[in-house]
C-alpha cells in the first residue's frame, strides 16, 4: 500500500513518519469537545501501511460523541527528549462496523496482546470493553 498524503519515504522525515506509525505503541488523538476545546487522549492504534489508522475505543467515551459531531481530528506522537522528531497528522474519523474486534484482529494482537491482558485481564475482556472501532483517514502530515 502507498499513500499520497505521507511525506516521501526517500526523505529522512518520510522514513521517520512511517517508522513511528509502524512501531509506536501510543499516539495522541485530539478531538474537539462540545465547547470547542481540544480534547487529547492517548490511544493504541494500527496503521494500515497507507493513509488510515484504526483505534478501538470505549463505546461511551466522550471522544466517540466528539468524533460523531466533528469528525476532523488530529494525532501526534510524543517528541524525543530534545523536543524534536515532531509528527502531527490531521484526519477524518469514522466509526466503522466492518472491523474484527480487537481480540480477533491478528495485527492488533501481535502489537498489543500483552497490554490488552494487563489492562483488562484477558484479550476477550479487552475486546468486549473496547468494542468501538474508529478508522481515521489521514489527510495531512507535518513535522520536523
Amino acid at each position: 500500500m502507498s499513500s499520497d498524503v505521507l511525506p516521501d519515504p526517500a526523505t529522512p522525515f518520510g522514513r521517520r513518519v512511517r517508522e513511528r506509525l509502524r512501531d509506536e505503541w501510543l499516539i495522541w488523538l485530539t478531538t474537539v469537545g462540545k465547547d470547542g476545546t481540544p480534547q487529547p487522549n492517548p490511544v493504541w492504534f494500527l496503521w494500515d501501511g497507507a493513509d488510515q489508522i484504526l483505534t478501538y475505543n470505549l463505546p461511551d467515551a466522550y471522544r466517540m460523541g466528539h468524533m460523531a459531531a466533528r469528525p476532523q481530528v488530529s494525532l501526534h506522537f510524543n517528541s524525543n527528549q530534545d523536543g524534536g522528531d515532531i509528527v502531527v497528522l490531521r484526519g477524518v474519523a469514522e466509526r466503522v462496523h466492518d472491523e474484527a474486534p480487537p481480540h480477533e484482529s491478528g495485527p492488533y494482537l501481535d502489537k498489543y496482546r500483552s497490554g490488552m491482558i494487563h489492562v483488562s485481564g484477558s484479550i476477550e475482556a479487552f475486546g468486549t470493553t473496547y468494542s468501538a472501532p474508529v478508522r481515521i483517514r489521514i489527510t495531512r502530515v507535518r513535522g520536523f
